[in-house]
């Protein structure tokens, strides 16, 4: 025999006992998001590796350093780093601009980054996202802040903070770069590597910087002078304005956080995050913000739009593990093909079943059917020459006899 090949670093296996928590927070995802007019949209796993240096930034490390490329008939493909790119591809390519606006629509599944794994942090992770086309009134962003808010409310993630900034148009946003630039010059050689080369590439995104030591040159005074400044424009300003006034009216607490940025190139106007206090840490649970060029930079018509994403791992991590449920029914018999034919038909009734595979003795099966099942149905021979059942309410240990249509409404009024 050779090695045993192992799973790859970064990556995950997702067993039996932990899938009932993700098939949870899915569940909610479909059900908060659906209830607010959002329809699911799957894309695929792969994309032309264009469309990310086009969609999320040449500037940004996931295009630098995190994408998993590869050639494949002469032609660039990269596994999907994040899904907005891919979303906004799919609603270019099947002409949903031509739909009734605003398009809302939901995803989630896996993507992947290489990166060093951590805590909540992995090479192929998961995502659950929302985006929506077509309006670019504030109205749109709270109202997405506002989905962000219920959907980790439903999952029990209730002590949150909202952050939010605006980080202006174009216009607006080259006057600040350059002033960034103007009051960092001379750190520039104390700054680390990726921010010497975003200095020079897109300034905004020095704000984004995770590294200790160029947020201590950020913290200095003069610095701060100018990160605090505002400096957007007065339609940027009415914007912002009107979404805090939006987020009030929905009683929903916010701080605004100048140094909030998000990491992607495509963002302008609204960006935002919000933070979890559960488990007694702090842990950012969700980001995104608004993107009112990245249609437009796809080759496709002008569109404004607004979305976000999270990382189904940390939600994981931050909410209880739920036990997976008990089967209703657990077949004791001392003859297979009874077993399997009487677990067939609870199974035809629509209630879960299973029996023995393993034919072991009457006090081992129903040793098992007391820990994986809400009751034990008896099917031996001498129930099959009466052509009735024993059924045992394992929780109560009521037992009592009954005809096979009787099984059907005894196990539905009492499960």
């Amino acid at each position: 025999m050779g090695n045993i090949i192992k799973i790859q670093k970064g990556c995950k296996d997702i067993l039996p006992e932990n899938v009932t928590t993700w098939q949870f927070i899915e569940e909610k995802a479909r059900e908060t998001f659906s209830k607010a007019g959002f329809k699911e949209i799957r894309t695929p796993i792969f994309e032309a590796t264009e469309l990310f240096q086009r969609g999320v930034g040449d500037t940004t490390d996931i295009v630098n350093k995190e994408m998993y490329t590869f050639e494949k008939s002469e032609r660039s493909i990269t596994l999907r780093p994040e899904n907005t790119a891919g979303v906004v591809r799919a609603y270019i390519e099947n002409g949903m601009h031509k739909l009734p606006t605003p398009v809302k629509l939901y995803y989630m599944g896996p993507m992947f980054r290489y990166e060093r794994p951590q805590a909540g942090r992995q090479r192929q992770f998961s995502q659950v996202g929302v985006e929506m086309f077509g309006i670019e009134t504030p109205v749109a962003d709270a109202e997405i802040i506002a989905l962000a808010v219920d959907y980790l409310k439903s999952v029990g993630l209730n002590d949150l903070d909202v952050e939010i900034n605006s980080i202006g148009c174009p216009k607006c946003r080259d006057e600040y770069k350059n002033k960034i630039k103007e009051v960092l010059k001379d750190e520039l050689p104390n700054l680390c590597e990726d921010c010497q080369v975003r200095y020079y590439k897109n300034p905004l995104r020095l704000l984004d910087c995770k590294v200790d030591s160029c947020k201590k040159i950020f913290e200095k005074p003069e610095i701060q002078k100018v990160i605090q400044s505002d400096y957007i424009c007065d339609e940027c300003s009415k914007h912002f304005e009107e979404l805090k006034l939006y987020l009030e009216k929905l009683n929903i607490k916010y701080k605004i956080n100048k140094l909030l940025v998000r990491g992607l190139d495509y963002y302008n106007r609204t960006v935002f995050e919000i933070k979890s206090n559960n488990l007694g840490t702090q842990n950012a649970v969700c980001g995104g913000g608004r993107y009112d060029t990245l249609v437009s930079n796809l080759s496709g018509q002008p569109t404004p739009a607004i979305g976000f994403a999270m990382g189904m791992e940390r939600l994981i991590s931050l909410i209880p593990q739920i036990e997976n449920p008990k089967l209703d029914v657990f077949v004791v018999s001392d003859n297979m093909a009874n077993a399997l034919y009487c677990t067939q038909k609870i199974r035809e009734m629509g209630f879960s079943a299973e029996f023995d595979l393993n034919n072991r003795k009457f006090s081992k099966q129903l040793e098992k059917a007391s820990k994986v099942a809400n009751f034990a149905v008896f099917y031996c021979e001498n129930e099959v020459q009466k052509n009735v059942v024993n059924i045992k309410n394992l929780s109560l240990s009521t037992q009592k006899e009954v005809s096979f249509e009787e099984l059907g409404s005894i196990l539905h009024n009492e499960r």
